[in-house]
């Protein structure tokens, strides 16, 4: 679910700038690209990894298990 929310956050991909199929097709194959670069120097640079949620019934079990 990360690539959905990082795509439209950093490329925008629920507006196309184009109109047609091709052009619009060319944009989002240049997001992907632009995206698994921004991925791939977080990776090199050791960019800590942003702690996911908990859900409810994990913290549940925690607390029961404490």
């Amino acid at each position: 679910m990360e690539a959905g929310w990082q795509a439209v956050a950093v490329t925008d991909t629920r507006h196309a700038r184009y109109r047609g199929l091709p052009k619009t097709h060319l944009q989002h194959v240049a997001s992907a690209a632009a995206l698994n670069l921004i991925r791939l120097d977080a990776w090199f640079n050791d960019a800590p990894l942003d702690r996911t949620r908990t859900s409810h019934l994990a913290r549940l079990d925690l607390a029961l298990a404490a």
